[in-house]
């Protein structure tokens, strides 16, 4: 393992724990406003988007060659880096619409589904990675 990339996706790693600490608490919590909802989105943008680019500095620690977030998806699942790559696709598509949500209640719908759906694989990306 080339030791500047090692020490990229951990420095990397080291942003991501910080913003996926702050979703998964914020999260965890009563959301009824509308400041509420989008402070969760936002937290969820910047966490997944972190999320993506850890993978990708990771793989490329490995040495893959990953240039995109749904072929760093892809890479991660196969070598099982990440457990649900539908998800993180979905994760990834949502995460692509979230500067274009106006509407309350598909920003309710967001909401659910980063606690319920999305918030779970970071979890455990969060958790596989912290060993490393």
């Amino acid at each position: 393992m080339d030791s500047l990339k090692d020490i990229r996706w951990k420095q990397r790693f080291e942003n991501f724990e910080k913003s996926y600490l702050r979703l998964e608490k914020y999260s965890n919590q009563p959301i009824s406003t509308e400041l509420e909802r989008a402070g969760i989105i936002q937290f969820f943008e910047m966490t997944f988007e972190l999320a993506w680019k850890v993978l990708k500095d990771y793989l490329e620690a490995q040495g893959y060659v990953v240039k995109s977030p749904r072929e760093t998806i892809k890479q991660a699942y196969q070598i099982e880096l990440i457990n649900d790559g539908h998800v993180w696709l979905d994760a990834l598509a949502k995460r692509n619409l979230t500067t274009h949500t106006y509407d309350d209640a598909l920003a309710e719908k967001l909401v659910n589904e980063i606690k319920t759906e999305f918030l779970p694989e970071l979890k455990k990306l969060y958790e596989k990675l912290l060993e490393e």
